[in-house]
C-alpha cells in the first residue's frame, strides 16, 4: 500500500466512516437534536456563528499552544534532572505522581479565583499542567534507561557529558519525547477547554460550549466539541511532522 495514501488517505476514510455512521445512528434511532445531535446538525451552527468560532479557535488553539510549549520546556528540563539523577528521580517521582494523580478538575475554579480576572495566564497555566507530567516522565525515562555500554565507551575516548548527551541520551530519547508529546497535546487541549468554561471570564471554544449549554443549544454544544476534535487532530498532526523531521529514524518501515 502507498505510504502516502496509509498516513492521509486512511486517517480521512476512518473519520469519514465515523461521521457516516453518527449520522446514520442518529437517523435510525430517531433521536432529537436535544439528545444527540447529528452532523447535518452542525453544518447550519457553524455557518450561523462563523465567526464567533473563527474567533474563539484561535483564542483556545493560541492558549493551548503556549501551554504546551511551556509544558515541553519545563517537562524536558524537569526530565533531564530526573534522568541524570538518580537521587532527583526518587525525591521528585512522588510529589510528580501525586501532583498528577489530583483531577485537574478541582484545580480549574481554584486557579480561576485566585487569578480572577487574568483569563489567558488562567488557561496557559491549566494548559501547561495538565500537559508536562507526561513529557517529563518520558524524558526521565528516556535518560535513565541509556546503556552504560555507550557512555563508557565515549568517556574512554574523551567525549565531554555534553558530547555524550548530544551524542547519544538526546537522539535515544527523541521517540520517547514525541510520544509524550502527542498525549500532552490532547491533555492542554483539555486544560484549555475546561478554564474557558469554568471562568468567569472566559473566552474561547469553551466559553462558546458553556453559551450552547446556558441556551440549551445543544446542536452548537456538540459543533464546539466537534471543533475541539478537530483543533486537537490538527496539532496531533504538527507533532507527528515534527517527529518525522527529528525522529524520522526511529519509525519502523510499514508492514
Amino acid at each position: 500500500m502507498n505510504d502516502k495514501f496509509l498516513k492521509i488517505g486512511v486517517p480521512i476514510l476512518f473519520i469519514a466512516a465515523v461521521i457516516a455512521i453518527w449520522e446514520w445512528l442518529v437517523w435510525f434511532y430517531q433521536l432529537p437534536n436535544y439528545r444527540m445531535a447529528s452532523p447535518s446538525d452542525l453544518i447550519p451552527k457553524f455557518w450561523q456563528f462563523r465567526e464567533l468560532f473563527v474567533v474563539a479557535s484561535w483564542e483556545t488553539l493560541w492558549r493551548t499552544v503556549v501551554g504546551l510549549a511551556l509544558a515541553v520546556v519545563f517537562g524536558t528540563g524537569l526530565g533531564m534532572i530526573m534522568g541524570f539523577s538518580r537521587i532527583a528521580r526518587e525525591g521528585l517521582y512522588p510529589l510528580l505522581v501525586g501532583f498528577n494523580a489530583i483531577p485537574k478538575a478541582t484545580v480549574v475554579p481554584i486557579v480561576a479565583l485566585i487569578f480572577l480576572g487574568q483569563h489567558d495566564f488562567n488557561t496557559v497555566l491549566i494548559a501547561f499542567m495538565i500537559s508536562f507530567f507526561p513529557i517529563a516522565v518520558s524524558v526521565s525515562i528516556g535518560l535513565s534507561t541509556l546503556e552504560p555500554e555507550y557512555r563508557d565507551i565515549l568517556r574512554a575516548l574523551g567525549a565531554s557529558k555534553f558530547t555524550i548527551f548530544w551524542k547519544i541520551a538526546l537522539p535515544k530519547t527523541l521517540p520517547e519525547f514525541f510520544g509524550a508529546l502527542k498525549v500532552a497535546v490532547t491533555l492542554a487541549f483539555i486544560g484549555t477547554n475546561l478554564m474557558e468554561i469554568v471562568s468567569p471570564h472566559g473566552r474561547g471554544l469553551g466559553a462558546l460550549f458553556d453559551s450552547g449549554r446556558i441556551s440549551a443549544d445543544y446542536p452548537l454544544m456538540f459543533a464546539v466539541l466537534f471543533m475541539l476534535a478537530a483543533l486537537g487532530i490538527l496539532l496531533f498532526y504538527v507533532v507527528v511532522a515534527l517527529e518525522r523531521i527529528f525522529a524520522g529514524w526511529a519509525e519502523r518501515a510499514p508492514n
